[in-house]
């Protein structure tokens, strides 16, 4: 009986809906025939901005229309959820010769109706719509015009309007290259997760200063992150040594090692401006990729170990270290190469808020670039300052002992535990016949190393220090001679999930035919990513949940260089990895936040799925 009453209920609905339809189609031609007596009715207001205040012959202008619907109202999606809908399209009008604009459409929402059991997609409040335009190199003229129309159907919980058309109008100067404008119409941020599919604040005029405080507070959890908790422990001992020495020598160790970051990051920072002005791709943790950078942070990770251990100690000139630390060794030299060290161990980690600060950085100018990337280094500092601001805090930390002799063998073995970390790095560049030798001449660097200290002549003493350089040297050249390791190389799945190698036009002609394609690119050098893979994706509830809704996997590998990879972080406004996309049929791709929670993957798999089902009905 039941049974019989759920089918009756769904024909009810059924004919409902089609009645509905008719009606707004009655309604549509009616008002059409009217509107030649009658102003039509608008619900949406459009106005346009672009990117630069002028622009090169030969250049790119970006142009964001912006719409603003009337409160209670929504338009429709550009992909609307029913056939029958009028999809929202901009159009724009380009003078003669010039290519059609690229145009891309935001995210749309689901609206629930009381009349349709399944939500609609629409816009409402305000919306922006991108769009690229390429100025000819020939055009001569000092004004380019440009008309914008935006066809639209306006509907509210009862009413849909009959389709109605906004126009706007707007010039761009031809000339010189002008000043950056309206940067955050052109940028979306969330604090959570940004982009497609995600639940995202656009930023206002004021946007750079929401970016860098977001860089700011990454800047901060980078500390929590793995990849630098072991240079934080290496600090840690450093401030109890510093316990009994007076306030000043706090004061300075503090900020010679907020220094330290700072001139990092700095030199970060020119170096993406650079690289980006030459043409390269840049992002966050890419020194990564280059064998010969890993192999030489390898060395230093290896000499901090062999120093914590007691094997040698580096003298620093007498005047130097009775600056920095009242007569002894450890003095400004020391904590401004520990700042050095921190950033550079903290690079191949993204903390929350950081992948949306430094994705918007690396897309704006140089001056910006440096702006975010000082935020960042100011937050990574904020501990160091904070004990500068407040030295007599060192007092709390544990009176000087014979334990800390214990300490600091106990941190020199988590050190000696980062640079298994990076031989294992290293072990996906190059060939292992090559990661054996490095890890010779590692061996080899650490005997002429404890030959220096343990020489009881001045010859023997030469001979070794020279050893040393040449060990260094023998065992960097090794890192670079012969190449890299094929990029793109597909690993063999040990885990739940059939990872497959990832292919964007696959991807996007598996989700056209209907199909759910998750895409996880990754690194062996991102510590964030293995957190992520080992606590939730390769785990029993997401396999079952790629399982029950036919998702296919897809692994990007970014731990070599690979400009097909690079090229997609881009195009959705990342820089870093982690990164976690969703390709899902008749919808923008969902992006999710560097920090994966199973529940959400869960939950966007089962919309999408409803999506998915709503499409297949569509086409059938």
């Amino acid at each position: 009986m039941r049974l019989n009453e759920r089918h009756q209920s769904a024909s009810q609905r059924r004919r409902l809906r089609a009645v509905l339809v008719a009606l707004a189609l009655i309604s549509v031609g009616s008002s059409q025939q009217a509107s030649a007596q009658r102003p039509p009715i608008e619900k949406a207001k459009l106005e346009l901005a672009t990117d630069r205040s002028a622009y090169l012959a030969g250049g790119e202008a970006r142009i964001a229309a912006t719409i603003e619907v009337d409160p209670g109202w929504h338009i429709q999606s550009n992909t609307p959820s029913f056939d029958y809908l009028i999809p929202t399209q901009l159009e724009l009008r380009l003078p003669s010769g010039w290519a059609e604009a690229k145009i891309e459409y935001p995210d749309h929402i689901f609206w629930s109706s009381e009349f349709e059991e399944e939500p609609l997609a629409v816009f409402e409040g305000t919306t922006n719509i991108l769009a690229s335009v390429v100025i000819p190199k020939g055009f001569d003229r000092p004004v380019g015009e440009v008309e914008a129309r935006l066809r639209y159907q306006a509907c509210d919980e009862r009413t849909c309007l009959p389709p109605t058309e906004a126009t706007a109008n707007l010039r761009l100067s031809i000339g010189e290259e002008g000043e950056l404008q309206h940067t955050g119409l052109f940028t979306v941020v969330g604090d959570d997760t940004q982009g497609p599919g995600g639940d995202s604040a656009q930023v206002d005029a004021a946007g750079l200063l929401s970016i860098l405080a977001l860089g700011l507070l990454g800047g901060v959890i980078l500390n929590a992150m793995p990849c630098v908790l072991p240079v934080l422990s290496l600090k840690l001992f450093g401030l109890v040594q510093k316990a009994g020495k007076g306030r000043r020598s706090v004061v300075i160790g503090g900020l010679a090692t907020s220094a330290g970051i700072l001139v990092s990051f700095w030199i970060l920072a020119i170096l993406a401006i650079v690289a980006r002005a030459a043409g390269g791709l840049v992002g966050w943790g890419i020194q990564f990729q280059n064998p010969t950078f890993v192999t030489l942070l390898v060395i230093v990770v290896v000499l901090f170990c062999l120093n914590l251990w007691g094997i040698f100690e580096v003298p620093l000139p007498r005047r130097l270290a009775q600056f920095g630390d009242g007569g002894t060794h450890d003095g400004v030299l020391g904590h401004f190469a520990t700042g050095l060290f921190a950033t550079l161990m903290a690079t191949p980690c993204s903390a929350p808020f950081l992948g949306t600060a430094v994705g918007f950085g690396l897309s704006q100018s140089g001056g910006t670039i440096l702006a975010v990337f000082t935020a960042i280094a100011i937050g990574m500092s904020a501990p160091y300052l904070a004990l500068a601001a407040a030295p007599g805090s060192v007092s709390w930390l544990p009176k000087p002992g014979m334990w800390m002799m214990q300490l600091k063998m106990t941190m020199g073995f988590l050190l000696a535990g980062a640079a298994v970390w990076l031989l294992y790095v290293l072990a996906a560049q190059v060939r292992p016949e090559r990661v054996a030798f490095i890890e010779v001449g590692l061996l080899v660097l650490a005997l002429f190393v404890w030959l220096t200290a343990t020489s009881s002549s001045v010859r023997g003493r030469v001979v070794a220090r020279v050893g040393s350089v040449a060990a260094i040297i023998a065992t960097l050249a090794l890192s670079g001679w012969g190449g890299q390791v094929s990029a793109g190389v597909a690993k063999e799945n040990v885990g739940l999930i059939g990872w497959s190698e990832f292919d964007r036009s696959e991807a996007e002609a598996l989700a056209e035919q209907g199909k759910l394609v998750f895409v996880d690119v990754t690194a062996d050098w991102c510590f964030t990513c293995k957190v992520n893979e080992r606590l939730v994706l390769e785990t029993q509830e997401v396999a079952d949940a790629f399982a029950k809704h036919d998702v296919v996997p897809m692994r990007a590998d970014w731990t070599n260089r690979n400009d097909e990879i690079a090229t997609l972080l881009a195009d959705f406004g990342r820089y870093s990895v982690p990164f976690y996309l969703l390709y899902r049929p008749g919808l923008d791709p969902h992006l999710f936040p560097e920090l994966l929670r199973q529940r959400q993957i869960l939950e966007v798999l089962s919309q999408s799925d409803s999506g998915k089902a709503s499409v297949a009905n569509l086409r059938k």
